[in-house]
């Protein structure tokens, strides 16, 4: 029997985060190279995407590539960028099948051209499905996130459009990657690391995290299902007593 049996309907939780780790690792323990590690997670990231669609999850959000990703050896970094080019390609149609919306959040300014334009092509094309909305975080850091609002929030205030004291939670959260989504409530991380590594910081502040030690590229819906079950074990207080709930 699957996990999937197990779960209550109206306890799932409606938006999802995952940072995709442990492909490099994967692909070292088969003697491979990291790209290739890279390669099979694509498939994991399918496996997980079907998941949420088919348990009526609203919104999920994966954790594809970091800003300081970029640091990493060049040939690792052009080989992510053409599996970039080449998935979303090859996945339109399949997105569009499943009524699935596409979403992208980052500095995407910093992405090649054609990775740009494949992503623009692909948020338009399902930009009417009313399904599961992907969200990737693409050439993102959760400081970056922070300081571009804060700047952004800075020259509303310098052209007189707002006050200082005009500046609330509210505010805030408008000038982020992520204004037109409900953060998420809960946050799995793979690869057995206990990092939130420059991840949605804000906006992560009453989710609860999942760490899991497989490996991105062998993780699938069971271990999907097993995560939301542990979740629904958890009792979410939001800084309240357990009478009080």
């Amino acid at each position: 029997m699957s996990l999937k049996d197990n779960l209550i309907a109206e306890k799932l939780p409606r938006h999802i985060a995952i940072i995709m780790d442990g492909n490099g690792r994967w692909a070292k323990e088969k003697g491979k190279d990291r790209l290739f590690g890279h390669y099979n997670g694509v498939e994991s990231v399918r496996n997980i995407v079907e998941g949420c669609a088919e348990l009526g999850i609203g919104y999920l959000t994966l954790y594809a590539f970091s800003t300081e990703n970029w640091d990493r050896p060049k040939d690792e970094v052009t080989g992510l960028m053409e599996l970039l080019v080449k998935t979303i390609r090859s996945e339109v149609a399949t997105l569009n099948k499943n009524n699935i919306r596409l979403h992208v959040i980052g500095n995407i300014d910093m992405l090649p051209k054609d990775a740009r334009n494949e992503l623009d092509e692909a948020c338009d094309e399902t930009k009417n499905n009313s399904g599961l909305n992907l969200i990737m975080a693409l050439s993102y850091s959760s400081r970056w996130e922070i300081l571009n609002a804060v700047k952004n929030i800075g020259r509303e205030v310098s052209d007189g459009k707002i006050t200082a004291d005009d500046i609330t939670e509210e505010i805030f959260q408008q000038h982020l990657c992520t204004a037109n989504f409900p953060d998420p409530e809960l946050m799995i991380r793979t690869s057995g690391e206990y990092r939130i590594s420059n991840f949605l910081l804000y906006q992560l502040a009453y989710a609860e995290l999942y760490f899991t030690d497989t490996l991105w590229p062998d993780f699938r819906k069971e271990n999907l299902y097993k995560a939301l079950f542990d979740y629904q074990t958890r009792e979410r207080r939001f800084g309240k007593t357990s009478e009080q709930v």
